[in-house]
Formats: structure tokens, sequence, C-alpha cells
């Protein structure tokens, strides 16, 4: 659609001379046809066609505004016949920021571009494709996929619409692993797509000591259409997103399978709870390590004299819990 401040050029035709633009004394000439100075659509959107006047052409095609003009000039001219050619676009452009080799503004193709072909024109991306998203803004609405989402599913390489704004940028994806897990903190995903196994499995899998297989939990936030599907009769908040908890036993064999193929999603929270022997043994190790401790000469020693420095009112450290009731006697 060529749109206003376009640039066309228009050329008309008749079929003999005689007619409305070549009369018959006109002389020598290459032939019945004439070629208008290139005209910018303007803010009304139209162009002017002698004899025929303004011609609406934003929002239309070449051809519809070539009928155009023909059905304007029927009955004045002898035959008539219009090509209208664009020379210039500056309505249909569209823009590639970001993570690029360089930032670019281009005209749409009439034959189609899509998405990958626009960041090819900005000479590609800056950074890893598994680190790198791609924003589409059109109309308003905005639309957000991985560079690999597009890369290897053809069906997100859309095509892209005059006045699209694609911005490349670098975020890479990453989750968090609490709990009994073998090494805690934050991991990137060092790749497109990765796995609950593997997710796991890069946090140094599970504790024998301390974890319990059966108490895997998976924090995210789910969109509401999503949920709506997996509990049709759960009473969910109003929003876009509900946080939701899954829960993995590790025990059933049937979970091991799942969990490879279960994929993560950037930001994902992984908790690996204690077993219930945990709290046990850390109870029963605070036990041995206090009866171990009393039964040191030294330790029973450095206790004494810090309780009779307690009751003489000597000690320059410690917390008072409380005041004693009886004033205790001077020393002999």
């Amino acid at each position: 659609m060529i749109g206003n401040g376009d640039v066309v050029s228009v050329t008309l035709f008749e079929s003999a001379a005689g007619g409305l633009f070549f009369p018959l004394e006109g002389g020598l000439r290459t032939g019945n046809f004439l070629t208008l100075p290139p005209q910018i659509v303007d803010e009304k959107g139209a162009i002017t066609v002698p004899y025929a006047g303004p011609i609406r052409a934003s929002g239309r095609t070449a051809q519809q505004i070539q009928d155009a003009i023909v059905d304007a000039l029927k009955g004045r001219a002898l035959e008539p016949q219009a090509v209208v050619t664009v020379l210039e676009r500056r309505n249909a452009l569209i823009s590639v920021i970001g993570e690029v080799g360089g930032a670019t503004r281009f005209a749409a193709s009439v034959s189609g571009e899509r998405v990958l072909d626009a960041i090819a024109r900005a000479g590609g991306i800056k950074n890893p494709g598994q680190d790198t998203w791609v924003l589409l803004e059109r109309h308003n609405k905005i639309a957000v996929a991985p560079f690999e989402a597009i890369v290897h599913e053809m069906e997100n390489n859309i095509f892209v619409q005059p006045q699209d704004t694609i911005y490349v940028y670098k975020e890479p994806q990453t989750f968090l692993a609490f709990g009994a897990a073998g090494k805690q903190g934050q991991y990137p995903f060092d790749a497109w797509r990765l796995s609950l196994a593997e997710a796991l499995a890069k946090a140094g899998g599970l504790l024998d000591e301390r974890a319990e297989p059966g108490w895997v939990f998976l924090y995210r936030a789910e969109r509401q259409q999503l949920v709506q599907e997996l509990c049709p009769d759960c009473a969910v908040n109003e929003g876009p997103y509900v946080p939701v908890i899954y829960e993995i036993d590790l025990r059933d064999p049937s979970s091991m399978f799942l969990a490879t193929h279960f994929p993560m999603r950037n930001k994902d929270v992984i908790y690996i709870s204690n077993a219930r022997t945990v709290e046990s043994t850390k109870f029963l190790t605070y036990v041995r390590l206090l009866n171990s401790a009393i039964q040191d000469p030294l330790y029973t020693a450095t206790l004494a004299y810090s309780l009779k420095n307690l009751v003489n009112g000597t000690a320059t450290t410690g917390i008072v819990i409380g005041t004693p009731a009886v004033t205790p006697a001077p020393a002999p």
C-alpha cells in the first residue's frame, strides 16, 4: 500500500494522436505517452493528474491508483492507460534497532520480508543467539520471542509490515535453585531451551544426605488461560499471570522422564526440600557438640570462670538476662 509522503511517478498513454494529451499537429514524437513529474502523496493522501483532478493514493496499491486514473479520464482521452511507479517509499518504513550490526530504517519490499531478513539488513545480531531476544512492535502492540525460537521454528519468522519496529536486545535466561541442591544460586540457561532435568543437573543435583527426592518444587508465573485449562475449578486472582507451584516426585521413574521434557522458563525458581530426618539429624548433631564441649576440661573451666564473674558482677561481655533477686555477700 502507498502512504502519505511516498513519491510516485505517473505515465499516461493514449491509443492514437488527436486525443486529450497528443494533438494531431504535435509533430514527431517517440510515442503517445506522457510521464508526469514525480509527486509526493500529500497530507490528504492524494496526487494530482491533469484533467482527472485529485486521485486518492494513500491506502491503495499502484494497480488500484492506475485503475482510478483510467476511470477519471474515460470519455476525455482516447483509450487511456496509466502506469504508476513508486520512486521512493517514505511511509512504508521498517526500523531495526538494538544489539545489531548497524541500526537501520528501510522501505518495505513489495515481495515481502520476514523478521530474520530485516535483522540481516541491519547487520545481524551481536550476541550469542541463546542470549538474544527480539521484540516486535506493530500497531501499538508488542510481541517478544527468543532469537533462536525464530530461527528453529519457522512459523515464528513472520512477515514484517510497514511501520514495524524490531528491537534486538540481550537478556540471558536464568533460573534460581534453593534448598537441598548441590549448589544454590542463580544459573544461566546457556542454551535456547533447557529442561527441568538439565536445570537440576546444573544446580548440582540433589544432596544425598539432605534432599527429599519426592519434594522438588518449581515456582512459576503462568498465564491466566493456561491455569484455567489445567484447573477449571480453581479460583485465581485477576491479572494476566497467576503464581503456580509444580511438584515433582523424582522417586517415581515416570517423573524422571517427565523432567527431561518439562521446559524451563526464564526466572523460574527450583526449591528442593529437606528430608524429614534432616531436622532430627541437626538436633542430634547439636547434642553431640554440646556433650563434647562439656567433657572438655578446658571448656568446663572457662565456663565456670565466666559464671563466677557473672555472679560477682565483673563480667565485661555477654548479655544480661534479668536481675538477681538476692545480692551476693562480699567475698572473704
